[in-house]
C-alpha cells in the first residue's frame, strides 16, 4: 500500500516577528519532532496544536483551542463530552472531512493536514472505516452490494469486491441477509451491515461516531461488542464517540472535550 506522508513544512517566522507566533511555531515543530519518531511505530494519531473555528453572524466561533493528543496504535478510545463540544468535529478532523484553522494532525503515518482533496479522499478509502449514528446505507441496494461500494470505489472488480462483502457479512452473522435491503432489516442489523462496510477495506482506524444512538439497549450491548471483538481481531485503532458513560468506561481510555480543550477523563490497564 502506498504511503502518503507529505514533506511540507511550516514556515519559520521571520525574525522579529510576535512571540506569540514565534512559540507557537517552535511548539509546533516539538510536536512534529516526537510525532516523527512515535508514528508508524506506537502511535496512530497525534494532533499538534490543533484549533478549529468557524465564522458566524456573531463573530469567530471557535471549537478547539490548541488541541495536543496521541492515539496509540491498538488502542480502544473513547470520546465524551456534552452536546456541542465537538466531538463529531474531532472525527471530521482525523479523518479528512475537514481541515483545522491551524496545527497538524498525524494520522496512519500520514500529515492529514496537508493532503490535497484527491488525496484525502483516497486516504479515507484506504486507512479510515467510518460508523455512524444513522447508518447511511443506501436503500436501492442490497446488504451485499453496500458493504461491497468502497471496494469498488477503489477500483475493485466487482465479482470479488462481492465475494469479499459477503465473507465480512458472514462475519457479523448476517451471511442470510445479504440479498435483503436496508429497509428489510432491523436496526441493529443495519447498523451490523454499516460496520462490515466500514472494516471490509481493512482500515487501520476505525472512527465510530454514536454508533449506538439510535439502538435500544440490548441491541447497542450487541453492536458495541461486536465492535469491541473486531476491534481485537482485526488489530484496529478504535475512537469512539458517545454519550454512553457505560460503554465509554470500557474502552482502554476515555478523553473528554471541555471548552475547546481535550483531557484524559480515564484510563484502564486492561480492557474489559
Amino acid at each position: 500500500m502506498e504511503t502518503m506522508v507529505s514533506t511540507s513544512t511550516m514556515e519559520r517566522p521571520q525574525a522579529g516577528g510576535a512571540g506569540g507566533e514565534a512559540q507557537a511555531w517552535e511548539e509546533t515543530k516539538a510536536c512534529e519532532a516526537v510525532a516523527r519518531d512515535r508514528v508508524g511505530s506506537e502511535a496512530m494519531v497525534r494532533l499538534c496544536g490543533v484549533t478549529k473555528s468557524y465564522r458566524t453572524a456573531r463573530g469567530e466561533l471557535r471549537v478547539f483551542d490548541g488541541l495536543d493528543v496521541e492515539i496509540g496504535s491498538g488502542e480502544m478510545v473513547a470520546i465524551v463530552g456534552r452536546s456541542g463540544s465537538g466531538k463529531s468535529t474531532l472525527l471530521h478532523l482525523l479523518g479528512a472531512l475537514d481541515r483545522p484553522s491551524s496545527g497538524r494532525i498525524y494520522c496512519a503515518s500520514t500529515l492529514v493536514t496537508d493532503l490535497s482533496a484527491r488525496d484525502a479522499a483516497r486516504f479515507r478509502n484506504e486507512r479510515i472505516g467510518y460508523v455512524w449514528q444513522f447508518h447511511y446505507l443506501l436503500p436501492e441496494f442490497t446488504a451485499e452490494e453496500n458493504v461491497a461500494m468502497p471496494l469498488m470505489a477503489r477500483g475493485v472488480e466487482r465479482r470479488r469486491a462481492m465475494a469479499e462483502a459477503g465473507e465480512w457479512l458472514e462475519r457479523v452473522e448476517l451471511g442470510d441477509r445479504r440479498g435483503h435491503r436496508p429497509g428489510e432489516m432491523s436496526g441493529g442489523e443495519q447498523q451490523r451491515v454499516a460496520l462490515a462496510r466500514a472494516l471490509v477495506t481493512k482500515p487501520q482506524l476505525l472512527l465510530a461516531d454514536e454508533p449506538t444512538g439510535d439502538l435500544d439497549e440490548a441491541t447497542a450491548e450487541m453492536v458495541f461488542g461486536w465492535m469491541k471483538e473486531l476491534h481485537r481481531e482485526q488489530g484496529l485503532t478504535s475512537l469512539l464517540v458517545t454519550h454512553n458513560l457505560e460503554l465509554a468506561g470500557r474502552c482502554a481510555r476515555v478523553l473528554r472535550l471541555e471548552g475547546g480543550r481535550i483531557m484524559e477523563a480515564a484510563r484502564h490497564d486492561s480492557q474489559p
